[in-house]
């Protein structure tokens, strides 16, 4: 789709500016009729404002990389409008406020807020205000955010959901209490769902200004050294000790303490967690190692193969097979002399190096900016991962672990049948359907749910099925002329010669190499293997490039075996990006269309100093 410019008669017309397909121009996929209706009126595209089909859309698939079923969207609802809040109402960030969002055909859609030109001296003052009490004063007020953070973790722990009983007990009767436990249900469903939107909250209180950090080092550096690489400027942080690393670090001491004790044979079939656990129990000093074990569940195992924002996502700690697979290769590996840790002593020295030659070109005022602006980057960078151990793994955790405790109490209730189907209410119904099960109960009659829901949650099952058939479009409508909008590019990669390279390849134009973010350093070739999904971390092969939508931090454990990753989305400062660096790992992010470009098996060169892709040999070569 294409919009052609106002020209006179007499004059050539301009060049046609290119566009992603409209929102209204897309197809819904056959039985996906009637999408709109499973999330709340505000999310799905509709147009009713007349500009939905204007504004310019990107899909956040690095964070929701697939269709969200109605009650998921609790997700993006709290993470995108906590986001905003900091950035418009508590810190007044100059040139940005927060992130409009929308879902369309499942996806979830960002659109970013910017602060008109004329009001931005007017925030300046405040916004240095604000950030300058946090900067001066991180690490106090970092430690008062752990303990904000794990209070409401526990509290949200401490929540428990049971079927009502047959009836109060007696010492209600003599205690007067004159309730009859409905409440305990539908005033901890409430309180589940706050203390989820609390910790969301408490989430955005450091990210953005860790984002901010390294902008303005990032910005002063491109300003001094013309022509510096980003790299150079992200090697100027890297090698730190972070706490989004220590689940794989612990996974990583536990197999070289099952080397030191010799308990190879105990992981045979790893798939088998309590006969794994029996079987290296009952070696010489297996007891040691399974203690060892044990201590390294809380809080790390409370770690997901996904992202946290799905209620399919595994835990670690829930499915204790994923762990135990782990520590079985990275001890065939340490059994076979390899070094399994992190390289940090080389990317330490790496980044000593490089601040020091470009020390060496500064002097007086601009090196003290330098080492000013360098070093509170430095401070604030690990917080970028760090928060998401807390957020979307360790708090996330706990709450899908609580949503289906409550969903539990509607199975037995014949609501539904399965724990996983509560996912198909959205949060608002689940109220709704909680009420209709307590009236039911106390009024000794049969609730209406088990007669409306069954059926209900299959209708819907089969538009999310539909929906998730058709792969979301990276973008809709019309780019602007220039993407100015600084955590849209340094988080996902959306510049405007990206969206450019985009469109360019949806029109067949170009070389027939993948462009994208040049995200970590190196070149490597090897066999692609395309993953679209974390349960499908299991089939990558050592040796094999990674390719995916977008990779999660908690995918550590199998970079070990890989060369190198390719993402659709993700810019210089994404997990995907931080976790490559971190783990020494060429990377090419935000790419728009690697995932469905390539397939496994094809050669591939993957060059992360440039950001280029090539396909070298195709799988039947």
């Amino acid at each position: 789709m294409t919009a052609q410019p106002d020209v006179a008669p007499a004059q050539q017309s301009e060049p046609t500016m290119k566009s992603f397909p409209k929102p209204s121009q897309i197809p819904v996929p056959a039985g996906a009729e009637g999408w709109e209706e499973l999330y709340p009126y505000h999310l799905a595209f509709r147009n009713v404002s007349g500009t939905e089909d204007e504004k310019f859309w990107f899909c956040d698939s690095q964070h929701w990389p697939t269709v969200y079923k109605p009650f998921e969207t609790i997700g993006g609802e709290f993470a995108v409008k906590c986001l905003g809040q900091y950035n418009t109402r508590h810190l007044l960030i100059p040139p940005a406020n927060g992130i409009e969002f929308k879902i369309h055909l499942g996806y979830l859609y960002m659109s970013p807020v910017p602060v008109p030109e004329h009001e931005i001296p007017a925030r300046v003052p405040e916004f240095e205000r604000r950030a300058g009490h946090y900067f001066q004063n991180w690490d106090a007020l970092l430690e008062g955010w752990r303990t904000k953070v794990r209070g409401t973790i526990a509290e949200m722990e401490a929540l428990r959901f049971e079927p009502l009983p047959v009836m109060v007990p007696f010492d209600d009767i003599v205690t007067g209490k004159a309730k009859d436990g409905s409440e305990v249900l539908m005033e901890g469903y409430d309180r589940l769902i706050q203390l989820c939107y609390q910790n969301w909250q408490y989430h955005f209180e450091f990210l953005n200004l860790g984002y901010l950090a390294y902008l303005d080092f990032f910005g002063f550096c491109k300003e001094v050294f013309p022509g510096i690489p980003d790299q150079a400027i992200a090697k100027m942080v890297q090698g730190v000790d972070m706490e989004l690393f220590r689940p794989d670090d612990e996974l990583k001491k536990l197999a070289v303490l099952a080397h030191d004790l010799d308990l190879q044979a105990g992981f045979a079939d790893t798939d088998d967690v309590a006969g794994t656990l029996a079987a290296i129990a009952a070696l010489p000093r297996g007891g040691e190692w399974v203690a060892a074990y044990e201590g390294a569940h809380d809080p790390w195992f409370n770690f997901t193969v996904g992202n946290g924002f799905y209620g399919h996502d595994k835990y670690w700690i829930e499915h204790q097979e994923i762990p135990l697979g782990y520590i079985k290769d990275y001890l065939r590996r340490v059994d076979a002399g390899q070094d399994i840790m992190r390289p940090v002593a080389e990317l330490i020295a790496e980044k000593d190096r490089i601040v020091a030659e470009y020390r060496e070109l500064l002097d007086g005022e601009t090196l003290a900016a330098f080492d000013a602006k360098r070093g509170l980057a430095a401070t604030a960078y690990p917080y970028v991962e760090n928060h998401n151990f807390y957020i979307e793994h360790w708090t996330m955790g706990v709450f899908w672990r609580k949503v289906r405790e409550l969903s539990r109490v509607f199975v037995e209730a014949g609501f539904w049948g399965d724990v996983q189907d509560m996912l198909y209410l959205n949060r608002n119904e689940v109220r709704d359907a909680l009420f209709d099960y307590v009236t039911g109960w106390a009024v000794g009659s049969q609730a209406t749910g088990p007669h409306y829901w069954p059926a209900e949650i299959e209708r819907r099952r089969g538009i999310i099925d539909a929906l998730s058939m058709q792969r979301p479009q990276p973008a809709l409508n019309t780019p602007p002329a220039e993407i100015t909008e600084p955590f849209t590019m340094m988080l996902y990669g959306i510049t405007t010669e990206q969206v450019q390279q985009w469109l360019a390849a949806d029109d067949g134009e170009g070389d027939g190499s993948i462009t994208g973010m040049a995200a970590s350093p190196g070149v490597v070739e090897g066999p692609a293997r395309v993953i679209t999904h974390a349960d499908e971390l299991g089939t990558v092969q050592e040796g094999e490039i990674l390719v995916a939508t977008i990779t999660a931090p908690s995918w550590g454990p199998i970079f070990g075996r890989i060369k190198a990753t390719v993402t659709d989305i993700g810019g210089m400062m994404s997990h995907a990006a931080i976790v490559c660096r971190e783990y020494g790992l060429p990377a090419v992010t935000g790419t728009g269309s690697a995932s469905t470009t390539i397939r496994t098996g094809q050669i591939i060169r993957v060059d992360g100093t440039n950001g280029r892709v090539e396909i070298l040999q195709d799988v039947s070569a």
